[in-house]
């Protein structure tokens, strides 16, 4: 059996070997926090030995954060970060590859006015448009991982000794990353390979339309023509892999913005802006949701909706079978990351551009001509379950199951 180390070193080599995949001569950008310092420098010395020209990190830290969001000005939080918003455009232009890691506590912000996050979030989005552009293009690599943190440890594994939790949530990481396994990078290759061969099967099918079925959930998505099903490994535009999410069990497309109608109900509490929203309905006509009703977190949920115009509509669905491996850890992240590859799920704001034929060379005026949603935000959120049965509408109206009972029909 591995030890932690080794396992350290192993993840560090599969998010630099194939989560940003770094190329000789490459710039590497990392957004980390403070806690993470020791596993960051494991991957700038992986990334360098693979070529990188630099590697450059940008350190964060709660702590300072939520000090931040208690005592600032209120101007501040309508403030967009236009210096971090101009390098990362131009750090993505020039071809840098972006690697994410992520530790985030789920309750960061509990308790603050949800005016300064809301604010906060408009600002930062409004900012990055040129850069989120890039990035739904695939223009460049781009990668999410993640790294325990006590407090987010603390929320996953309430009931362990507390000496033992930030342990069990990196056992848990290394396992759905498949960091446990002897070649995690072999394994990577196999696993995107049968997610490949789902969406290969969903875009020869084309169908018109999907209908979700669920306790709580009735909803009808229709897909624009053209649309493209994707799956875990991309290709930026020198033609390189990368994976965008590690761990990621999903194939996904983007939805007609004006073609979705019903209602969904979620079946995994959504972090967002360091509040939890859980139990939630959202109802749409016409693609713009017209109610959003939920237990905890309504009015951060409203405010998730109201951001921009963009955000009354869907940008992303997505499906992710029952019997997955994060599934059926039955262990709940309180982390999107992981809790959207352990079930179905749609998300609020902007499409992929690489989801639709010839969308990667498109103008955003064309891509919205074409019917993909855009927006600053992009939220996703958990509707599936072992009760859910998705069923695909072909042009001519024939109705062929997808999902069965939370699983794939096929």
């Amino acid at each position: 059996m591995a030890s932690f180390q080794e396992n350290l070193n192993k993840y560090a080599d599969l998010a630099v070997r194939v989560g940003v995949n770094v190329q000789q001569g490459q710039i590497l950008v990392v957004n980390a926090p403070v806690e993470s310092a020791e596993f960051v420098r494991m991957i700038t010395e992986k990334a360098y030995q693979a070529g990188a020209s630099e590697v450059r990190v940008n350190w964060n830290d709660e702590k300072i954060t939520r000090l931040k969001y208690e005592h600032a000005a209120d101007e501040v939080f309508s403030e967009a970060p236009k210096w971090y918003a101009g390098e990362m455009t131009e750090l993505a232009e020039r071809g840098a590859a972006v690697l994410h890691v992520l530790a985030e506590n789920p309750d960061l912000l509990k308790g603050i006015k949800q005016e300064r996050i809301a604010a906060n979030q408009k600002a930062r989005g409004q900012a990055m448009t040129k850069y989120r552009a890039y990035q739904q293009a695939d223009k460049f690599s781009w990668c999410l991982i993640a790294v325990p943190s006590p407090e987010w440890a603390d929320k996953v594994f309430p009931d362990a000794p507390k000496e033992e939790r930030v342990q069990k949530l990196w056992d848990a990481i290394f396992h759905t990353v498949r960091v446990d396994q002897d070649n995690p990078v072999e394994a990577w290759t196999e696993h995107l390979k049968t997610l490949d061969e789902k969406s290969k099967i969903l875009n020869e099918k084309k169908y018109k339309k999907l209908h979700y079925i669920a306790p709580g959930t009735d909803l009808t998505i229709e897909l624009p023509e053209g649309h493209i099903w994707a799956a875990g490994e991309s290709f930026n535009e020198k033609g390189h892999s990368f994976v965008a999410n590690m761990p990621t069990e999903e194939v996904f497309t983007a939805p007609l913005k004006t073609g979705v109608n019903g209602y969904v109900s979620s079946t995994k509490p959504l972090s967002y802006g360091g509040n939890i929203i859980d139990k939630f309905t959202i109802t749409f006509e016409n693609g713009r949701i017209v109610k959003v009703e939920a237990e905890e977190g309504q009015q951060v949920l409203e405010h998730l909706v109201e951001m921009d115009e963009g955000s009354h509509y869907l940008g992303e669905v997505a499906l992710v079978p029952h019997q997955s491996p994060i599934s059926e850890s039955n262990i709940l992240y309180f982390n999107t990351l992981f809790d959207e590859n352990a079930s179905n799920h749609l998300a609020i704001g902007s499409a992929y551009a690489f989801c639709l034929e010839g969308g990667k060379d498109m103008t955003q005026e064309q891509l919205s001509e074409r019917g993909l949603n855009t927006s600053v935000t992009h939220v996703d959120f958990m509707i599936g379950s072992g009760e859910m049965d998705i069923f695909g509408i072909t042009a001519d109206g024939k109705e062929e199951p997808v999902f069965k009972n939370g699983n794939w029909a096929f």
